[in-house]
């Protein structure tokens, strides 16, 4: 503004000694020429040429002239600087089609619009716009064509221009086909970890799918190999056991390679019904010493806080802790005295919740008994299919095992609860020296095997 003002100062400035110099030049030359005439040819004229020829008279037809002047100058450097133009940025473009039998590739979304004018007239253009950009498709066949864009301009005073003007829009016939639903079920993680999905069911079984059957176009039907309803059961507003309805669940079409397909899904939106439950069953725990104790001591006796939990999941994951139990190592290294560890209960797989996230475990020691148990039978595990294998050797199928713990341990070993094995998984044909491993079910005892390998001969079946 600063700057305008400067401008218009300096233009008056100029025209006050413009209209001094056509005083000057053009109108007291003038003046004395009226006056030749005058006097030659009207005599009687003497009271205007005594008016007329006063100085007085002079300055006040200098200062009419320059005063004309000056405005209308001034009126056009107003009018030059009072023109304007803004950008109206992201105008809507609406198309006008048959939506139903035809689709168009090639429109944009939105166009710039630069309004020229006088600043009065922009703020009314404004203020009265529509703010729509329209392009006319409705005559028009399936093929490639250049259009024009059009804006709904309010004021006449006001010219505009458009970004883009025009665009090449390729039109397609639409065509149609069925798809049968899938359900994609997603932020399961989001439910209570006390709950588990159980089966969803549709409204809707199939839906049709619109687009066109052009290889080149993106919205090609033939590209969609699925169309999946997303059921979100984290937007579940309270999810309890038992039904859950959710509606308004999107469809999404996809192809082969898990891409989204841009077609028109009829139905756009379907209704699940979310059958949820909550699975749990008592589980027994059972400790599992790691590491060796002490030199010259064993474990006498192990408490825990608690001896079973309750495990919720999924139904057929949980169902095998009916009869089993949930294992937890408790590291033992170096122990020589009674310690109580805290511990924290494992989420195995299929496990989503515990009651008990962690518990204590009492371990206490006393001194160490060995005993022997021999004629235990030495088994071979994981031998693979159409093979058979054969001990070498002289008692190579028994060995004998030295249970060591504590003398009340040692008092209730079960001999038939102590196991033998080799593992010969991955050994083909041929012989082989293999490590025996010996198990047992008391826990606070330790089982060395006093034939560490034997040899095996492995033969077809």
């Amino acid at each position: 503004m600063k700057m305008l003002k400067k401008i218009i100062k300096s233009i008056k400035k100029f025209f006050r000694i413009t209209a001094r110099i056509i005083d000057k030049i053009i109108v007291t030359p003038i003046t004395k020429f009226g006056l030749f005439i005058s006097d030659k040819f009207d005599k009687g004229a003497g009271k205007f040429e005594k008016w007329i020829s006063k100085r007085n008279t002079m300055i006040f037809l200098s200062l009419l002239l320059a005063l004309l002047l000056f405005f209308y100058v001034d009126n056009q450097a107003s009018t030059i600087i009072d023109s304007a133009a803004e950008v109206l940025e992201n105008q809507a473009v609406e198309a006008t089609y048959n939506k139903e039998a035809y689709i168009v590739e090639g429109l944009p979304e939105t166009a710039d619009v630069t309004l020229i004018g006088r600043t009065v007239d922009l703020y009314l253009a404004k203020q009265l716009s529509t703010g729509k950009v329209t392009v006319d498709l409705a005559n028009l066949k399936a093929g490639t064509h250049r259009v024009e864009l059009n804006y709904q301009n309010a004021i006449n005073s006001v010219s505009y221009k458009l970004n883009p003007s025009s665009i090449t829009v390729n039109v397609y016939e639409k065509v149609s086909a069925t798809k049968s639903i899938t359900v994609d079920v997603i932020n399961k993680d989001k439910l209570n970890s006390r709950l588990a999905v159980q089966s969803v069911t549709l409204d809707k079984e199939e839906v049709i799918i619109k687009g066109t059957d052009d290889p080149k176009s993106i919205h090609n039907i033939e590209n969609v190999a699925t169309v999946k309803a997303l059921v979100d059961v984290g937007s579940l507003s309270d999810p309890t056991a038992g039904v859950n309805i959710l509606d308004n669940v999107k469809l999404l079409a996809y192809d082969k390679y898990g891409n989204v397909v841009d077609v028109e899904i009829v139905p756009e939106k379907v209704t699940a019904t979310i059958n949820i439950e909550s699975y749990s069953v008592d589980a027994k725990i059972k400790i599992i010493p790691t590491g060796e104790v002490a030199f010259g001591k064993a474990i006498s006796s192990i408490t825990t806080s608690v001896n079973t939990v309750k495990i919720y999941g999924d139904e057929e994951a949980i169902k095998t802790y009916t009869d089993s139990y949930i294992p937890i190592e408790v590291d033992i290294t170096g122990l020589s005295d009674s310690k109580t560890y805290t511990v924290v209960v494992p989420k195995h797989d299929g496990i989503r919740e515990v009651s008990e996230k962690t518990i204590t475990v009492k371990i206490s020691v006393a001194s160490v008994e060995s005993i022997e148990v021999n004629d235990i039978k030495i088994d071979a595990i994981n031998l693979g299919p159409n093979l058979k294998a054969g001990a070498i050797g002289e008692n190579s199928s028994k060995t004998t095992v030295i249970v060591k713990g504590t003398k009340e341990v040692l008092d209730t070993i079960d001999a038939t609860a102590i196991k033998a094995t080799v593992d010969l998984s991955g050994l083909g044909e041929g012989e082989h020296t293999v490590n025996v491993v010996v198990t047992g079910d008391e826990v606070k005892a330790s089982y060395t095997p006093k034939t560490t390998s034997i040899k095996v001969r492995i033969t077809k079946n």
